[in-house]
């Protein structure tokens, strides 16, 4: 973790949000009460929040809101994949801003993150007044197929041979539907054992260092059944988008939200590509490459700018 970061905070607000007959979601908030709002868009999809997340936000002027995702985190009913679409998650992102009584507020996002907090700004843009985005990932099919079926393997093939050999050789032609069989499998230790292997995988990944924390996180079978159950069932139906450029077509929308994109140079899980694509259609975003970093934000030069980011938009707030 890096120094740059705010010191540890509790909330002094938790709650449930029941935002349909099934789901209900986990929320907190912690910081300022009365100060300026923001919500953090975890990743994954299905990644779900930590007490660390709440530590890129200065608590003297933020007003720092966390939820889980539908059937993350401690949302329930954990890892489930009924009624679970983007569209959904921007309805529930609108529920708990109506009830929290907030007019609009500032969004927060790294990789699964920044594609649902574009999508949520695209969809209500006037409910957002400035962005952090971060490992930028757009949903594309190119990007899916990068990670998961064998382009990311180029760089880490100790950590790819676990993920492919336990799938046999006859479903290799597409890993992620492979894993969509076995994730929805009826049998729970054959999900339990593909949801671990799905995990490891990416958290091998994610940072320029391996990290030994996140590695831990693919020892926790109920972390990593919701984290690859929900994450697949996303990729299979490509982020539910109607379109492969559909973030990237709808720019224009959100051209007015000050902006900061935050990309490690050598993210492997979510590759710069992406977001130099992102770059290129909306050059008025601020746009910093951290040149020693990966994917991860607990990543010290990745924290240290989304930190200068959060701070940046504090004086784009008080000059409003």
């Amino acid at each position: 973790m890096s120094k740059n970061l705010y010191a540890d905070i509790e909330p002094y607000n938790t709650g449930f949000l029941k935002v349909s007959e099934i789901h209900t979601l986990y929320y907190e908030e912690s910081g300022n009460p009365s100060g300026h709002p923001v919500v953090f868009i975890h990743g994954g999809p299905g990644g779900g929040t930590s007490p660390s997340n709440r530590k890129f936000f200065d608590p003297d002027f933020y007003r720092i809101i966390l939820f889980d995702q539908r059937g993350a985190g401690k949302s329930t009913p954990h890892a489930c994949l009924v009624e679970n679409t983007t569209w959904n998650l921007i309805e529930d992102i609108e529920k708990l801003r109506e009830h929290l009584e907030i007019p609009e507020w500032q969004v927060f996002g790294g990789s699964w993150g920044s594609t649902l907090a574009l999508a949520y700004s695209q969809s209500h843009p006037d409910k957002v007044m400035g962005m952090v985005l971060r490992g930028i990932f757009l949903s594309r099919q190119k990007e899916i197929d990068w990670f998961y079926e064998g382009g990311a393997a180029t760089i880490f093939p100790d950590a790819w041979e676990p993920f492919r050999d336990l799938i046999p050789e006859s479903e290799r032609g597409c890993f992620v539907k492979a894993y969509h069989k076995r994730l929805n499998s009826d049998d729970k230790e054959t999900q339990y054992a593909a949801s671990r292997a799905w995990t490891i995988w990416e958290m091998m990944t994610a940072h320029l260092i391996p990290n030994e924390v996140a590695l831990q996180r693919g020892d926790d079978d109920e972390f990593c059944l919701a984290f690859a159950r929900i994450e697949n069932h996303y990729f299979m139906n490509k982020g539910f988008f109607p379109s492969d450029s559909f973030l990237l077509d709808n720019i224009e929308k959100i051209k007015h939200i000050n902006t900061v994109i935050v990309q490690g140079r050598y993210d492997v899980c979510c590759p710069m590509t992406s977001a130099w694509d992102l770059h290129k259609v909306w050059p008025e975003a601020d746009f910093i490459v951290v040149p020693n970093a990966g994917h991860s934000a607990n990543e010290p030069g990745t924290s240290e700018q989304l930190v200068a980011a959060t701070n940046k938009l504090k004086y784009v707030v008080k000059e409003k």
